[in-house]
Order: structure tokens, then sequence, then C-alpha cells
């Protein structure tokens, strides 16, 4: 039977590696797989996928208003079976886009792995984790670690200086210069000013 998937974490966990490397194992067994990936950032190409280790592939492009489900029943028409569907930066889909990727489980009876942030850089759920959050079947986290040695669990967004930038638009794409993953206790220690993070280049987008 077939199952909705929510991998969460913060930045710099290595969801994008684990995805690609799980649509590898299904590719090893001769099963055909989509990559899901929306089309607020094309730096590595429209519809590349790429993680920080230097793995990419190639994935599906949509958009905010796309059907997730009707993409997933074209590509079958277009290409034959599927065996499973992943989507990428899953935070960025919309309610909508979250009830068709479980109708893409529950019709279809193809999983689906969705890799995302759990929440944004003011501490606040993402629409598309909160959704998944809600409606997966399985939920899990992938683990990364904050600067001060505990667990981080929340992103920061900083400026220039390394200091917490609290106000702006939910979305705005960024990698190591602008995003820093801690935990809750430096989470607010820096957005409250007592603090600040040295940050470290990067081309890489929120959410990998």
């Amino acid at each position: 039977m077939a199952k909705l998937y929510f991998y969460y974490s913060a930045m710099n966990a290595g969801k994008t590696t684990t995805l690609l490397q799980s649509a590898y194992n299904y590719h090893e067994r001769g099963m055909r797989t989509l990559i899901l990936t929306p089309a607020l950032d094309d730096r590595f190409g429209e519809g590349v996928v790429a993680s920080r280790i230097g793995l990419k592939a190639n994935g599906r492009r949509f958009g905010a208003e796309a059907n997730l489900l009707t993409m997933v029943e074209a590509d079958i028409a277009e290409r034959g079976p599927l065996h499973c569907v992943f989507v990428d930066e899953a935070q960025f889909l919309t309610k909508a886009q979250v009830w068709q990727v479980s109708d893409v489980v529950d019709r279809l009876n193809i999983p689906v792995l969705a890799y995302g942030l759990r929440t944004d850089f003011r501490g606040e759920l993402f629409e598309g984790s909160r959704h998944l959050l809600a409606w997966a079947d399985n939920l899990e986290e992938i683990k990364t670690i904050c600067h001060s040695g505990r667990k981080a669990t929340m992103v920061v967004r900083v400026d220039e200086s390394g200091r917490a930038v609290t106000e702006g638009p939910q979305v705005e794409i960024g990698g190591n210069d602008r995003y820093v993953s801690v935990s809750r206790a430096e989470f607010k220690n820096i957005t409250e000013g007592r603090g600040s993070i040295e940050l470290q280049q990067s081309v890489l987008p929120l959410g990998e």
C-alpha cells in the first residue's frame, strides 16, 4: 500500500542528497521515478535538482497553480508506469498541492516522498510543511547540528553582518550567506539581538 512520506529538517541536513540517493536506488532496480521541484529557483538550470555534495538529477518544475495529480497522470500517460514520486523543497507546496500529492498516493497507489523545511526564518510553519505534517502517513526528521553543538531545528535569516533579519517575505532564495540552521536556544539569542552568526559563502537555495 502506497504512503505519503514527509522528511523534514533545518537547512543543510542533506534532504536533497537523501532524495537523490533514494531516486537512484529505484533506478538501480529498474523502476521509474518522477522528481517534482518548485519553479522558484532555477540557478542550477531549469528543473535541475542539485545537492551540496554534487549529486544532481533532472526534475519536473511546477508553479503555485500547477495541479500535481494531473502532472503525474500526464507523465504516466506519456512515459508509462511510475513507481515513486519525489518532491523537492516541499515547504513551497500550496495546501491544494499537498492534497493533490495525497491523491497520487490514494488514487494511483504511488508512494510520494516529500522533502522540505519545517519552519521559516520567523520560526513559523511553511504552508506546504503545515499540511504535510497534518496529512502525511509517515513523518521523519533529518537531523543536523547547530554551531553550539545542539540539534538544529530552526532557520535564521541573517544580514551581511551575521545579524538576524526578522522581517520580510517568507520566501527569499539564498544559501549559507543568508540562512543558518540553529537550535531553538540559539534562534532566541540571535533573533532577540543577543548574538550573531559567522557566515559561510554558498550558492545553494533555501531548503538544501
